[in-house]
């Protein structure tokens, strides 16, 4: 059974992360679960997610980048607002964060972290290049 579309294509802050992940060395966007989702050979990067709390409820994140960052990066985004552990990523070392207070520099930074973190040696070479 497919997922059912969980995101709205004209979102402006769709629009500016697929921007900005799209502009990484061959990378592509697929919808994953019925989320957009950003990859090369492995995801880098899902727009929007879910969080569930230890009282079972659930918390949607329409407007949040999901990465897989190194454990100490993570730690620091995890302290900002806005951050949560995505559920069934999360204890892969996926974190969360929403997106509308930060600026492009931001997000940037957070796509090439996680995209460092699943791309090929021969794609973070074009990555160095490129930047």
């Amino acid at each position: 059974m497919a997922h059912p579309q969980m995101f709205d294509d004209d979102d402006p802050m769709l629009e500016r992360v697929r921007a900005i992940a799209l502009g990484l060395p061959e990378a592509a966007e697929k919808i994953s679960h019925g989320r957009p989702a950003f990859f090369t050979k492995k995801i880098f990067a899902h727009y929007s997610g879910t969080e569930k709390h230890d009282s079972g409820a659930m918390v949607q994140h329409p407007q949040a980048l999901l990465v897989l960052l190194d454990p100490m990066n993570a730690e620091a985004v995890l302290e900002q607002p806005g951050s949560f552990i995505p559920m069934y990523l999360g204890p892969s070392g996926w974190v969360g964060l929403e997106i509308a207070d930060l600026d492009d520099g931001e997000i940037r930074e957070l796509l090439v972290d996680s995209y460092r973190n699943t791309a090929s040696a021969r794609l973070i070479k074009a990555l160095d290049a490129q930047e």
